[in-house]
Order: structure tokens, then sequence, then C-alpha cells
């Protein structure tokens, strides 16, 4: 990362040309840019529509200019927003202009962000939602980042965190101070009580991490079947365009194709793969085994066969949704095992995208939106778990107890960027656009 003590800017909004385009520009030459620029005073939190002009006197453009002061801006530090027209000459122009400026220089990926969480203005799980809602394809991932984006992660990991600080201040106080009147007697089993309860809270709230994952990267649905069963043809007919090639031929798929999809509000990939049967082919056989173990990964699989024949049996450890194809070739079958369906005429599509909505909303959905939102935040609570289930050993000495009690708040800590993330900033931050 550059110089953090450099004036960084960049554009903040979409893509050229557009009908506005943004600039940011955030440190502590903000004001004395803005100022040079407009040839007017500066004046905090007041929108104004002033003409935009080099160094040599030349107008760059009309535009909507702010200045927030140092302390109250989106990274804390002084922060001007240019909010120009859309062109890219104009975009250039003014970019160029503002390049002149000593210690200033272009924006990295995230780093605007990145000086928010620096200067206090958010934590890291904060940061890491804002990411999210940025790139949120579907309503369930909006709401999903951005109660993690106003903190709501935060505060739940630093409650706890604080709480076992201060069980742990309890236990050495009760060690050091033992013979003072001001502290009280034995604390262990008040103590121990809280710490049941805190490693049964997060116990609970790992239980929802797959929740998490399906409400972040998609509920993932594998479409599995013998060849030539319609199973390209059903990824098509939900995608509602041509995905995958449809033929006559067996043995057409030989890879994984995946689809996202916006089911209901949620995101939903779904994965078409290879017909099973067995075969001497190589290539077709490595397909095979990648749609077998799509299927032992998915959350939800469509078995399909075609109907009026025998129905599949296949043992699969997730939720199966039996089909039963070609429907308009099969005019007198009825089955009450499977979705009777056709692609070619529709039959079945609506019955199939309800019971999916369903699946969906039953894996995704629940009362809070307080989940483990990515592995690093697993990886940490689990090492916190693991802290305090061994810190509720029979006999275990006080002086371990208080270093158990350490370990836990720390990845805690860990998580909210408390402390120790400086080997994480890069690797998070930079997978930000640039301008955030």
């Amino acid at each position: 990362m550059a110089n953090s003590s450099d004036t960084i800017y960049a554009l903040s909004s979409g893509a050229l040309p557009a009908g506005i385009a943004v600039v940011r520009i955030s440190g502590p030459a903000a004001e004395t840019i803005l100022k040079r620029l407009t040839g007017k005073a500066v004046e905090p939190r007041i929108a104004r529509l002033l003409v935009l002009r080099d160094e040599q006197g030349g107008i760059l453009d009309q535009a909507l200019t702010l200045f927030f002061p140092e302390g109250m801006s989106f990274t804390g530090e002084a922060v001007v927003e240019l909010h120009l027209h859309g062109g890219k000459a104009v975009l250039r122009a003014v970019l160029d202009a503002i390049a002149v400026f000593p210690n200033t220089r272009p924006a990295e990926a995230g780093e605007f962000t990145r000086r928010a969480f620096i200067n206090g203005r958010m934590d890291l799980t904060s940061a890491e939602g804002v990411a999210d809602l940025i790139s949120a394809e579907t309503d369930a991932q909006r709401r999903f980042a951005l109660s993690n984006a106003v903190g709501d992660q935060e505060r739940l990991y630093s409650s706890w965190r604080e709480k076992l600080i201060e069980a742990r201040a309890l236990i050495e106080a009760d060690l050091d101070f033992s013979d003072e009147g001001d502290v009280p007697g034995s604390v262990a089993d008040a103590v121990m009580e809280q710490v049941h309860a805190l490693r049964v809270a997060v116990k609970d709230h790992l239980s929802q991490t797959r929740r998490g994952e399906i409400l972040r990267d998609g509920f993932r649905i594998a479409i599995i079947g013998e060849p030539n069963v319609g199973k390209s043809s059903l990824l098509n007919a939900l995608a509602r365009r041509d995905v995958a090639i449809v033929s006559d031929e067996a043995g057409t798929t030989r890879d994984l194709i995946e689809v996202a999809l916006d089911l209901g509000g949620y995101k939903v990939v779904l994965i078409d793969t290879a017909g099973l049967r067995e075969t001497e082919n190589k290539v077709e056989r490595i397909g095979i085994e990648r749609a077998r173990n799509a299927a032992q990964q998915a959350d939800l699989v469509l078995l399909l066969h075609v109907a009026g024949t025998e129905k599949p049996s296949l043992d699969l450890p997730v939720q199966t949704l039996s089909i039963a194809t070609k429907a308009d070739l099969q005019a007198d079958s009825v089955t009450t095992e499977a979705i009777l369906l056709s692609t070619e005429t529709g039959v079945g599509i609506s019955e199939l995208l309800t019971g999916i909505k369903h699946c969906v909303s039953v894996a995704a959905s629940g009362a809070s939106l307080l989940l483990p939102s990515r592995e690093r935040h697993v990886q940490h609570l689990r090492q916190a778990h693991h802290a305090l289930e061994r810190s509720e050993w029979s006999n275990l000495p006080i002086e371990l107890l208080a270093e158990e009690l350490r370990i836990a708040a720390d990845h805690l800590g860990h998580i909210t960027g408390a402390i120790g993330v400086d080997d994480l900033l890069d690797v998070i931050f930079t997978r930000f656009c640039i301008g955030k």
C-alpha cells in the first residue's frame, strides 16, 4: 500500500459515459485542491454549483461540489466530492488537473474504505459489509450486506469480547488481590456460568454458517441424471436463454456449467452436469466424476429421468427433487413421486420453480441476519469456541482458565480488526473496486 499520508483521488461512480461522474478526493490537500479548482472559499457540508478551472485558468467543467472536514467524512479525513458531467474527456481533464498537486495520487483499490477503517470510522466487518453491499446482486444479499455494513456484526462480536475481557479481569483480580476487601471472593462460579452461556451463543452462531454462505454466495442446485434426459434443456429453460448446448447425442455436456439466477430475492446457482453412465471415454469419465462431486456438495439436487421410465436411485446426502422430463412425448404419463415436466410446452416449470423457492427460503431465511459472513470469521469463531470449550474442562487451573479466555477474546478481536490484522489488510481491501 502506498503512502497513507498522500491525498488520493478516484472516480467513485459507475463506468462512463454517464449522466454524472462523481470524483472523490481524500487527504490533507483535499480542501486546498477544491479552493484552487474553484477559486472560492470552502464551505463545509454545503453543496455548491461552481466552475472548475485548471492551473492556467481554462474551464474544465461546471460541477456540484461538496466538502467534508476531517472527522466528518466517510474516510475520517478531509474529503471533497466533485459531481461532474459524465463524459470521458471531462473526467480525464479534471483528474489531470488534480494530479498536478504535490503528494497527490490515484487511489488504489479499496483505499478509501481502508482509510475509514484505519481512522476508526468503521470496523473490519463493516468494511467487508461495504464490499459485499457493492457486489450484491439480489435483495437477500443486499439486506445481509447492509446488516454487516452498519455494524451489526461488530456490535455482537465486540459485546462477546468485552464479556470475556471482564471475566478474565475478575479472575486475575481474584488471583492477585484475593486478600483485598474490595475484591469479591472466589469468582470462578460466576465467571464459568457466563463463559458457558457465551460458548453456547458462539456455537449457535457457528451453526448458522451455511445459511450465511447461501445468502452471500448463493444456493447451489445440481441438475443430475443420465444422458439425454433433458438436463441442459432444463438449465436453458430456467435461465431463459441458451446457456448449454442441447443435442440428441449422448455425452454432449462434459464439464460443469453454472448459471446464477435471482429467485424470490435469493441468489441461486444452477449447475448443469455430465450425464451419469458407464463409459470408456476418459474426458467424459472426468465430467461424470465432477457431476457426482457437484451433487454431493450441492444444497439441492434436481434428479431427472424421462417420463415413463424407471426413476434412478442415487444415494445422496442432500435434499432431492425428482423430475420426470419430456412429458410432452408421454401424454399418458402419471406420477405422484416426481414433478412432471416438459421444457417444450412449459408444463411443470412453474411447479418446479415453486418447489425450488421453497427449498431456498427454508435454507436461507431466519429471524436474524447476524450470521458469519466470511470464511475468516468462521475460522476465528471456531478457535474462540475451542478455547471456551477448554476453559470448561474440570479441574483446570485458574491461571489456564484466564489464558483460554484471553485466546477466545483475541480471536473475536481479530474478526472486527480490534487487534492484530495488519497482515490481512492488503488481502481484504485490494479486493474492493477502485474509488471505494
